[in-house]
C-alpha cells in the first residue's frame, strides 16, 4: 500500500491527508497508515528523492526540500520555460490591449471567470498590479510587465501587433455566446466584445 499511499498524498497536492482521510481512502487503519508513511519517509530519504513527506497541522504533504529552493527561484522566473494555454493568451491579450484594467473587466471581456488565470500570468511574472480603480472596493488594476516584453520580444507596448491580425475576435466572440447559450443564460449586450476592440489600446508605462 505505499504506493497507494504515495500517489494519494502527491494527488492531494498543497491540501494534504490527514490520518482520517487516509485511512478512509486506503481501508487501512489509522496505526497501519502511520506506520506505512514513517517508512516512505525512510525509503525517500535513502533513495536520495528530490521529495519529502512532512506533517503540518496534523496533515501530512508531499513536498520538494528546502536544500532545492534556489532551483526552484530560478525555474520561477523563467516564464518562457513553460507554454501558455489559451485562457492564459486570451486573458493576457486583453491585458496587454486594454490595460489598465481589473479583474472585472477582464471577466466582462471573456464573458467566464479569469481569477485563476490572472493567478497563473502573475506568477509567470508577464503581469502586475498597477495600482487601484475608483470606486466601491478599490479593485486592483492589472497591466504588463517587462518580462511580458521580453516574452514577446518588443521593446514598447506600442510595438504590439494590431489585435485583428494576430486573433479572430469574431470566433472569440461566437465561442463566448456559445458559453452562455449552454449555460442558458442571457448575453448581455453591453458586454465587451469586438467592437471595443477598435479603440486605441491604453498603455501605462513599465
Amino acid at each position: 500500500m505505499k504506493p497507494v499511499i504515495e500517489g494519494l498524498l502527491f494527488a492531494a497536492g498543497d491540501e494534504g491527508l490527514s490520518l482520517k482521510e487516509l485511512s478512509e481512502a486506503t481501508g487501512l487503519s489509522k496505526h497501519e497508515a502511520e506506520l506505512l508513511i514513517h517508512e516512505l519517509r525512510v525509503d525517500l530519504k535513502e533513495a536520495g528523492r528530490g521529495i519529502q513527506i512532512v506533517k503540518v497541522a496534523q496533515v501530512y504533504q508531499m513536498t520538494t526540500l528546502p536544500e532545492h529552493a534556489p532551483y526552484f527561484e530560478k525555474l520561477a522566473q523563467a516564464p518562457s520555460r513553460s507554454g501558455l494555454s489559451r485562457a492564459a493568451l486570451e486573458t493576457l491579450a486583453i491585458v496587454a490591449y486594454r490595460q489598465p484594467l481589473t479583474r472585472m473587466e477582464i471577466e466582462e471581456i471573456r464573458g467566464v471567470k479569469s481569477e485563476r488565470v490572472i493567478q497563473v500570468l502573475q506568477r509567470k511574472g508577464l503581469i502586475k498590479d498597477v495600482g487601484r480603480a475608483e470606486g466601491a472596493g478599490r479593485p486592483i488594476l492589472y497591466g504588463t510587465t517587462k518580462e511580458f516584453l521580453e516574452y514577446f520580444g518588443l521593446n514598447r507596448l506600442d510595438e504590439l501587433p494590431p489585435a485583428d491580425s494576430i486573433f479572430d475576435w469574431q470566433e472569440w466572440e461566437q465561442d463566448r455566446r456559445d458559453l452562455f447559450a449552454r449555460l442558458g443564460m442571457e448575453v448581455d449586450q453591453e458586454t465587451a466584445g469586438p467592437d471595443e476592440w477598435d479603440e486605441e489600446p491604453t498603455s501605462v508605462e513599465i
